[in-house]
Protein backbone atom coordinates (compact mmCIF):
# COMPACT_ATOMS: atom_id res chain seq x y z
CA UNK A 1 0.00 0.00 0.00
CA UNK A 2 3.07 2.58 0.69
CA UNK A 3 4.65 1.94 -1.87
CA UNK A 4 1.83 2.21 -4.34
CA UNK A 5 0.71 5.58 -2.76
CA UNK A 6 4.16 6.81 -3.27
CA UNK A 7 4.73 6.28 -6.33
CA UNK A 8 1.04 7.55 -7.12
CA UNK A 9 2.34 10.79 -5.75
CA UNK A 10 5.48 11.08 -7.42
CA UNK A 11 4.51 9.99 -10.70
CA UNK A 12 1.71 12.56 -10.54
CA UNK A 13 4.03 15.02 -9.83
CA UNK A 14 6.71 14.31 -12.74
CA UNK A 15 3.52 14.13 -15.27
CA UNK A 16 3.20 18.03 -14.24
CA UNK A 17 6.67 19.27 -13.63
CA UNK A 18 7.78 17.29 -16.78
CA UNK A 19 5.61 19.04 -18.97
CA UNK A 20 5.40 22.38 -17.38
CA UNK A 21 9.71 22.13 -17.11
CA UNK A 22 10.15 21.07 -21.10
CA UNK A 23 7.92 24.18 -22.22
CA UNK A 24 9.38 26.85 -19.75
CA UNK A 25 13.03 25.61 -20.95
CA UNK A 26 12.50 26.22 -24.49
CA UNK A 27 10.55 29.53 -23.80
CA UNK A 28 13.31 30.50 -20.63
CA UNK A 29 16.28 29.12 -23.67
CA UNK A 30 14.70 31.33 -26.32
CA UNK A 31 14.41 34.39 -23.40
CA UNK A 32 17.63 34.04 -22.24
CA UNK A 33 18.92 34.27 -26.09
CA UNK A 34 17.50 37.27 -26.97
CA UNK A 35 18.53 38.98 -23.12
CA UNK A 36 22.00 38.14 -24.01
CA UNK A 37 22.06 39.62 -27.62
CA UNK A 38 20.07 42.81 -26.52
CA UNK A 39 22.71 43.25 -23.61
CA UNK A 40 25.53 42.75 -25.95
CA UNK A 41 24.41 44.94 -28.74
CA UNK A 42 23.78 47.60 -25.90
CA UNK A 43 27.10 47.37 -24.49
CA UNK A 44 28.96 47.60 -28.07
CA UNK A 45 26.76 50.44 -28.86
CA UNK A 46 27.84 51.84 -25.00
CA UNK A 47 31.63 51.46 -26.02
CA UNK A 48 31.26 52.62 -29.86
CA UNK A 49 29.35 55.73 -27.79
CA UNK A 50 32.19 56.35 -25.17
CA UNK A 51 35.44 56.05 -27.80
CA UNK A 52 33.48 58.33 -30.51
CA UNK A 53 32.86 60.94 -27.67
CA UNK A 54 36.50 60.54 -26.16
CA UNK A 55 38.28 61.01 -29.18
CA UNK A 56 36.27 64.11 -30.62
CA UNK A 57 36.56 65.52 -27.00
CA UNK A 58 40.42 64.86 -27.33
CA UNK A 59 40.76 66.86 -30.89
CA UNK A 60 38.90 69.07 -30.13
CA UNK A 61 40.03 69.79 -26.63
CA UNK A 62 36.17 69.81 -25.56
CA UNK A 63 36.21 68.67 -22.06
CA UNK A 64 32.58 68.00 -21.96
CA UNK A 65 32.55 65.11 -24.73
CA UNK A 66 35.28 63.60 -22.24
CA UNK A 67 32.97 64.37 -19.11
CA UNK A 68 30.25 63.02 -20.54
CA UNK A 69 32.17 59.43 -22.18
CA UNK A 70 33.24 59.25 -17.94
CA UNK A 71 30.00 59.77 -16.99
CA UNK A 72 28.79 56.75 -19.25
CA UNK A 73 31.64 54.46 -17.93
CA UNK A 74 30.44 55.54 -14.36
CA UNK A 75 26.92 55.08 -14.78
CA UNK A 76 27.62 51.21 -16.07
CA UNK A 77 29.17 50.96 -12.63
CA UNK A 78 26.37 52.03 -11.02
CA UNK A 79 24.18 49.55 -12.94
CA UNK A 80 26.56 46.31 -12.07
CA UNK A 81 26.40 47.97 -8.23
CA UNK A 82 22.53 47.64 -8.44
CA UNK A 83 22.51 44.30 -10.20
CA UNK A 84 24.67 43.00 -7.01
CA UNK A 85 22.17 44.23 -4.14
CA UNK A 86 18.92 43.51 -5.96
CA UNK A 87 19.13 40.30 -3.72
CA UNK A 88 18.89 42.26 -0.98
CA UNK A 89 16.49 44.87 -1.44
CA UNK A 90 13.93 41.58 -2.54
CA UNK A 91 14.27 40.50 1.20
CA UNK A 92 11.32 40.68 3.13
CA UNK A 93 12.45 40.31 7.32
CA UNK A 94 9.32 39.50 9.74
CA UNK A 95 9.90 39.22 13.36
CA UNK A 96 7.54 38.34 16.39
CA UNK A 97 7.46 37.74 19.71
CA UNK A 98 4.68 36.13 21.55
CA UNK A 99 4.17 36.55 25.74
CA UNK A 100 1.51 34.44 27.50
CA UNK A 101 0.84 34.26 31.17
CA UNK A 102 -1.94 31.15 32.61
CA UNK A 103 -3.23 30.31 35.76
CA UNK A 104 -5.34 27.88 37.18
CA UNK A 105 -6.89 26.32 40.26
CA UNK A 106 -7.33 22.96 39.26
CA UNK A 107 -4.16 21.83 37.92
CA UNK A 108 -4.75 18.28 37.64
CA UNK A 109 -0.80 16.86 37.61
CA UNK A 110 0.34 14.70 40.70
CA UNK A 111 -2.78 16.02 42.49
CA UNK A 112 -4.76 13.91 45.17
CA UNK A 113 -8.02 13.26 44.12
CA UNK A 114 -10.56 16.31 45.01
CA UNK A 115 -7.39 18.33 46.33
CA UNK A 116 -7.03 21.08 43.77
CA UNK A 117 -3.86 22.61 43.10
CA UNK A 118 -2.74 26.33 41.95
CA UNK A 119 -0.45 26.65 38.49
CA UNK A 120 0.49 29.95 37.77
CA UNK A 121 3.20 30.54 34.49
CA UNK A 122 4.29 31.80 31.57
CA UNK A 123 5.91 31.00 28.40
CA UNK A 124 7.05 32.87 25.29
CA UNK A 125 8.41 32.46 21.88
CA UNK A 126 9.94 34.12 19.39
CA UNK A 127 9.32 33.98 15.77
CA UNK A 128 11.75 35.39 12.78
CA UNK A 129 11.07 35.33 9.12
CA UNK A 130 13.35 35.92 5.86
CA UNK A 131 11.13 35.56 2.77
CA UNK A 132 12.72 36.59 -0.81
CA UNK A 133 10.86 36.44 -4.13
CA UNK A 134 12.73 36.04 -7.21
CA UNK A 135 9.84 37.88 -10.23
CA UNK A 136 7.24 35.79 -11.15
CA UNK A 137 8.87 32.67 -10.80
CA UNK A 138 10.00 31.71 -6.83
CA UNK A 139 10.48 32.03 -3.22
CA UNK A 140 13.00 31.51 -0.89
CA UNK A 141 11.79 30.92 3.22
CA UNK A 142 13.48 30.64 5.97
CA UNK A 143 12.13 30.73 9.76
CA UNK A 144 13.59 30.53 12.94
CA UNK A 145 12.31 29.78 16.59
CA UNK A 146 12.86 30.12 19.82
CA UNK A 147 11.66 30.35 23.27
CA UNK A 148 10.97 28.99 26.85
CA UNK A 149 8.27 27.83 29.31
CA UNK A 150 5.48 25.33 28.89
CA UNK A 151 2.82 27.60 30.31
CA UNK A 152 0.25 25.39 31.78
CA UNK A 153 0.70 22.61 29.68
CA UNK A 154 3.20 20.94 32.07
CA UNK A 155 0.24 20.87 35.05
CA UNK A 156 -2.45 19.12 33.09
CA UNK A 157 -3.45 15.80 31.82
CA UNK A 158 -5.72 16.33 29.31
CA UNK A 159 -6.43 15.19 25.68
CA UNK A 160 -5.83 18.43 24.17
CA UNK A 161 -3.92 21.05 25.56
CA UNK A 162 -4.17 24.62 26.55
CA UNK A 163 -1.20 25.99 24.98
CA UNK A 164 0.05 25.65 21.18
CA UNK A 165 2.44 28.55 21.20
CA UNK A 166 4.51 27.05 24.06
CA UNK A 167 8.29 26.49 22.86
CA UNK A 168 9.97 25.22 25.95
CA UNK A 169 12.80 24.82 24.17
CA UNK A 170 14.99 26.17 26.93
CA UNK A 171 15.71 29.30 24.85
CA UNK A 172 17.68 27.09 21.73
CA UNK A 173 17.57 28.37 18.21
CA UNK A 174 15.86 25.88 15.35
CA UNK A 175 14.87 26.40 11.91
CA UNK A 176 11.35 25.58 12.08
CA UNK A 177 11.35 25.97 8.25
CA UNK A 178 13.44 25.81 5.15
CA UNK A 179 12.04 25.99 1.90
CA UNK A 180 12.32 27.05 -2.02
CA UNK A 181 9.13 27.32 -3.46
CA UNK A 182 8.77 27.52 -7.46
CA UNK A 183 5.65 28.83 -9.41
CA UNK A 184 5.17 27.23 -13.23
CA UNK A 185 4.48 29.53 -16.00
CA UNK A 186 2.08 27.50 -18.35
CA UNK A 187 0.44 25.38 -16.02
CA UNK A 188 -1.36 25.76 -12.81
CA UNK A 189 1.50 24.44 -10.39
CA UNK A 190 3.44 25.31 -6.93
CA UNK A 191 6.23 23.13 -6.00
CA UNK A 192 7.59 23.56 -2.42
CA UNK A 193 10.71 21.62 -1.25
CA UNK A 194 12.97 21.51 1.76
CA UNK A 195 11.99 21.27 5.91
CA UNK A 196 8.50 22.21 5.34
CA UNK A 197 5.32 21.89 8.25
CA UNK A 198 2.55 20.36 6.99
CA UNK A 199 0.41 22.29 9.43
CA UNK A 200 0.85 25.88 6.87
CA UNK A 201 -1.09 23.19 4.05
CA UNK A 202 -3.23 20.98 5.22
CA UNK A 203 -6.66 21.62 7.71
CA UNK A 204 -6.21 25.07 7.66
CA UNK A 205 -8.59 28.03 8.84
CA UNK A 206 -9.36 31.44 8.25
CA UNK A 207 -10.39 31.65 11.96
CA UNK A 208 -8.71 28.79 13.90
CA UNK A 209 -4.76 28.11 12.86
CA UNK A 210 -2.95 30.84 14.33
CA UNK A 211 -2.01 30.24 18.31
CA UNK A 212 -0.45 34.03 17.96
CA UNK A 213 -3.33 35.52 17.14
CA UNK A 214 -6.56 33.09 17.55
CA UNK A 215 -7.58 30.71 19.47
CA UNK A 216 -4.61 29.15 22.02
CA UNK A 217 -5.85 25.60 22.59
CA UNK A 218 -4.81 22.97 20.23
CA UNK A 219 -7.85 20.87 19.73
CA UNK A 220 -8.66 24.47 17.73
CA UNK A 221 -5.50 24.94 16.14
CA UNK A 222 -5.55 21.86 14.04
CA UNK A 223 -7.45 18.39 14.60
CA UNK A 224 -5.67 16.49 17.28
CA UNK A 225 -6.37 13.32 15.20
CA UNK A 226 -4.04 14.24 11.97
CA UNK A 227 -1.25 12.51 12.64
CA UNK A 228 1.28 14.65 11.80
CA UNK A 229 5.03 14.08 11.87
CA UNK A 230 5.89 15.24 15.22
CA UNK A 231 8.01 18.05 13.92
CA UNK A 232 8.65 20.35 10.49
CA UNK A 233 10.49 17.73 8.72
CA UNK A 234 11.98 16.94 5.08
CA UNK A 235 9.36 16.71 2.33
CA UNK A 236 7.97 17.83 -0.75
CA UNK A 237 4.46 19.65 -1.51
CA UNK A 238 2.51 20.66 -4.81
CA UNK A 239 -0.70 22.81 -5.50
CA UNK A 240 -2.68 22.52 -8.34
CA UNK A 241 -5.27 25.38 -8.95
CA UNK A 242 -7.45 23.98 -12.07
CA UNK A 243 -9.90 26.24 -11.72
CA UNK A 244 -10.47 29.26 -9.53
CA UNK A 245 -12.46 27.54 -6.97
CA UNK A 246 -10.76 24.92 -6.88
CA UNK A 247 -7.41 23.98 -5.19
CA UNK A 248 -5.59 20.44 -5.27
CA UNK A 249 -2.57 20.05 -2.39
CA UNK A 250 -0.77 16.54 -1.99
CA UNK A 251 2.23 16.43 0.45
CA UNK A 252 5.12 13.91 1.23
CA UNK A 253 7.02 13.54 4.45
CA UNK A 254 9.31 12.41 6.54
CA UNK A 255 6.90 10.44 9.00
CA UNK A 256 10.12 9.72 11.68
CA UNK A 257 10.98 13.03 11.07
CA UNK A 258 14.91 11.72 11.24
CA UNK A 259 15.48 12.80 7.87
CA UNK A 260 16.64 8.86 7.01
CA UNK A 261 15.21 6.32 5.02
CA UNK A 262 12.21 8.71 4.43
CA UNK A 263 10.66 6.63 1.74
CA UNK A 264 10.36 3.67 4.22
CA UNK A 265 8.32 5.54 6.61
CA UNK A 266 6.28 8.48 4.95
CA UNK A 267 3.71 10.80 5.38
CA UNK A 268 0.97 11.29 2.59
CA UNK A 269 -1.72 13.87 2.69
CA UNK A 270 -4.10 14.94 -0.04
CA UNK A 271 -6.92 17.79 0.43
CA UNK A 272 -9.51 19.31 -1.79
CA UNK A 273 -10.29 22.83 -1.23
CA UNK A 274 -13.50 24.32 -2.41
CA UNK A 275 -14.31 28.28 -2.74
CA UNK A 276 -18.00 27.91 -3.90
CA UNK A 277 -18.33 31.89 -2.56
CA UNK A 278 -21.31 31.08 -0.23
CA UNK A 279 -23.03 34.94 0.22
CA UNK A 280 -21.15 35.83 -2.49
CA UNK A 281 -18.34 35.66 0.49
CA UNK A 282 -14.82 34.52 0.94
CA UNK A 283 -14.58 30.78 1.96
CA UNK A 284 -13.40 27.22 2.04
CA UNK A 285 -14.43 24.28 2.44
CA UNK A 286 -11.53 21.31 2.89
CA UNK A 287 -11.74 17.85 2.55
CA UNK A 288 -8.97 15.93 3.27
CA UNK A 289 -7.26 12.23 3.59
CA UNK A 290 -4.12 10.86 5.17
CA UNK A 291 -1.65 8.11 5.93
CA UNK A 292 0.92 7.56 8.16
CA UNK A 293 3.37 4.41 7.38
CA UNK A 294 5.41 4.72 10.46
CA UNK A 295 5.62 1.76 13.03
CA UNK A 296 1.86 2.10 14.95
CA UNK A 297 0.93 -1.20 17.18
CA UNK A 298 -2.54 -2.83 17.16
CA UNK A 299 -4.25 -2.21 21.13
CA UNK A 300 -5.02 -5.82 21.37
CA UNK A 301 -2.43 -7.30 20.02
CA UNK A 302 1.03 -6.48 21.16
CA UNK A 303 2.78 -8.47 18.36
CA UNK A 304 1.27 -6.22 15.35
CA UNK A 305 4.38 -3.83 15.15
CA UNK A 306 4.46 -2.56 12.16
CA UNK A 307 0.67 -1.18 11.74
CA UNK A 308 0.08 1.79 9.80
CA UNK A 309 -2.07 4.45 10.34
CA UNK A 310 -4.83 6.79 8.48
CA UNK A 311 -7.76 8.72 8.55
CA UNK A 312 -9.74 11.84 6.93
CA UNK A 313 -11.26 14.82 8.29
CA UNK A 314 -12.87 18.26 6.78
CA UNK A 315 -12.05 22.22 7.98
CA UNK A 316 -14.59 24.95 7.04
CA UNK A 317 -14.51 28.50 7.26
CA UNK A 318 -16.92 30.91 6.15
CA UNK A 319 -17.10 34.83 6.37
CA UNK A 320 -20.81 35.65 6.67
CA UNK A 321 -21.59 39.23 7.18
CA UNK A 322 -18.30 41.84 7.00
CA UNK A 323 -18.83 41.41 11.35
CA UNK A 324 -19.44 37.55 11.20
CA UNK A 325 -16.93 34.88 10.41
CA UNK A 326 -17.51 30.96 11.05
CA UNK A 327 -15.81 27.95 11.21
CA UNK A 328 -16.14 24.12 11.78
CA UNK A 329 -13.70 21.06 12.07
CA UNK A 330 -14.12 17.27 12.16
CA UNK A 331 -11.58 14.51 11.72
CA UNK A 332 -11.53 10.47 11.90
CA UNK A 333 -8.28 8.22 12.61
CA UNK A 334 -7.90 4.51 12.89
CA UNK A 335 -9.09 3.54 16.26
CA UNK A 336 -7.44 -0.12 16.33
CA UNK A 337 -3.87 1.24 16.15
CA UNK A 338 -1.53 3.81 18.03
CA UNK A 339 2.18 5.23 17.68
CA UNK A 340 4.26 3.69 20.36
CA UNK A 341 5.29 6.55 21.95
CA UNK A 342 1.89 7.62 22.53
CA UNK A 343 -0.14 6.90 25.76
CA UNK A 344 -3.90 7.21 24.47
CA UNK A 345 -5.11 7.10 21.18
CA UNK A 346 -8.43 8.93 20.15
CA UNK A 347 -10.73 8.36 17.27
CA UNK A 348 -12.70 11.37 16.51
CA UNK A 349 -12.63 15.24 17.06
CA UNK A 350 -14.67 18.07 16.41
CA UNK A 351 -15.10 21.27 16.87
CA UNK A 352 -16.69 24.60 15.85
CA UNK A 353 -16.73 28.32 16.25
CA UNK A 354 -17.77 32.22 15.95
CA UNK A 355 -15.97 35.35 15.44
CA UNK A 356 -16.96 38.78 15.74
CA UNK A 357 -14.91 42.44 14.92
CA UNK A 358 -14.84 45.08 17.35
CA UNK A 359 -17.57 47.22 14.30
CA UNK A 360 -20.33 47.42 16.21
CA UNK A 361 -18.49 49.17 19.47
CA UNK A 362 -16.20 50.64 17.17
CA UNK A 363 -13.09 48.49 17.58
CA UNK A 364 -12.52 47.67 14.11
CA UNK A 365 -9.46 45.98 14.71
CA UNK A 366 -10.41 44.17 17.66
CA UNK A 367 -11.64 40.15 17.58
CA UNK A 368 -13.87 38.25 19.94
CA UNK A 369 -14.32 34.68 19.46
CA UNK A 370 -15.92 31.37 21.02
CA UNK A 371 -15.27 28.02 20.31
CA UNK A 372 -16.49 24.81 21.43
CA UNK A 373 -15.13 20.63 20.60
CA UNK A 374 -14.71 17.30 21.93
CA UNK A 375 -12.24 14.84 21.49
CA UNK A 376 -13.72 11.00 21.87
CA UNK A 377 -10.68 8.52 22.08
CA UNK A 378 -10.85 4.75 20.79
CA UNK A 379 -12.64 2.25 21.84
CA UNK A 380 -9.92 -0.03 21.56
CA UNK A 381 -8.09 2.01 23.81
CA UNK A 382 -10.24 2.20 26.40
CA UNK A 383 -10.82 -1.71 26.20
CA UNK A 384 -6.90 -2.88 25.84
CA UNK A 385 -6.62 -0.21 29.28
CA UNK A 386 -10.08 -0.81 31.32
CA UNK A 387 -10.04 2.86 31.66
CA UNK A 388 -13.45 5.26 31.74
CA UNK A 389 -12.10 6.84 28.34
CA UNK A 390 -14.98 8.94 28.16
CA UNK A 391 -15.38 11.78 25.35
CA UNK A 392 -13.27 15.12 26.62
CA UNK A 393 -14.78 18.97 26.09
CA UNK A 394 -13.23 21.84 25.64
CA UNK A 395 -14.72 25.78 25.46
CA UNK A 396 -12.44 28.32 24.72
CA UNK A 397 -13.03 32.41 24.45
CA UNK A 398 -10.53 35.19 23.67
CA UNK A 399 -10.74 38.84 23.13
CA UNK A 400 -7.76 39.97 20.69
CA UNK A 401 -7.29 43.97 21.67
CA UNK A 402 -5.25 45.91 18.95
CA UNK A 403 -3.37 48.35 21.44
CA UNK A 404 -1.44 49.83 18.19
CA UNK A 405 -0.36 48.77 14.83
CA UNK A 406 3.02 46.66 16.75
CA UNK A 407 1.14 45.38 19.88
CA UNK A 408 -1.99 43.28 20.52
CA UNK A 409 -3.28 41.89 23.98
CA UNK A 410 -5.71 39.35 24.34
CA UNK A 411 -7.38 38.35 27.60
CA UNK A 412 -8.17 34.23 27.00
CA UNK A 413 -10.37 31.96 29.13
CA UNK A 414 -10.64 27.78 28.61
CA UNK A 415 -12.68 25.38 30.00
CA UNK A 416 -11.97 21.58 30.22
CA UNK A 417 -14.72 18.89 31.21
CA UNK A 418 -13.95 15.57 31.86
CA UNK A 419 -10.15 15.79 31.36
CA UNK A 420 -8.16 13.24 30.30
CA UNK A 421 -11.71 11.03 29.55
CA UNK A 422 -12.11 11.05 33.49
CA UNK A 423 -8.85 9.08 33.96
CA UNK A 424 -6.26 11.62 34.91
CA UNK A 425 -4.31 10.41 37.87
CA UNK A 426 -5.26 13.12 40.01
CA UNK A 427 -8.39 15.59 40.15
CA UNK A 428 -10.36 14.51 37.00
CA UNK A 429 -12.93 17.62 38.03
CA UNK A 430 -13.66 20.50 35.68
CA UNK A 431 -10.31 22.59 34.78
CA UNK A 432 -10.64 26.35 34.55
CA UNK A 433 -7.82 28.17 33.20
CA UNK A 434 -7.16 32.18 32.32
CA UNK A 435 -4.84 33.52 30.60
CA UNK A 436 -3.21 36.61 28.94
CA UNK A 437 -1.84 36.88 25.70
CA UNK A 438 0.71 39.83 24.16
CA UNK A 439 1.69 39.73 20.73
CA UNK A 440 4.44 42.33 19.39
CA UNK A 441 5.38 42.18 15.78
CA UNK A 442 8.27 44.82 14.99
Amino acid sequence: MRKVLVLAFFVFLALFINKAAFAEANIEKLEDKIARMEARIQELENRLAIYEDAGEGHRSGNKKAVEKAEAVSESENEEAHAEAVSFLEGLEIRAGATFIYQFTENANVNAPSGDDKDASDVSYSVDLEFENKFEDYGTAFLHLETGDGAGAEDELEVFSNVNRDADDSDNSVSVTEAWYEHYFKLLPLTLTVGKIDATAYIDGNEYANDECSQFLGRIFRNSPVIEFPDDNTAGIRALVEPVEFLEIELAAMDANDDWEDIFDNIFLVGQLNLKPGVFNRPGNYRIYGWINDKDHREWDNDLETEEENYGFGVSIDQEITDIVGAFARYGWQDPEVYAEDSDFSLEQSWSAGIQFTGSPWLRDEDIFAVAFGQVIPSDDYQQANGLKAKTESHLEAYYNFKFNEHLSISPDLQLIWRPYGGDAAGDDGTIVIGGLRGQLDF
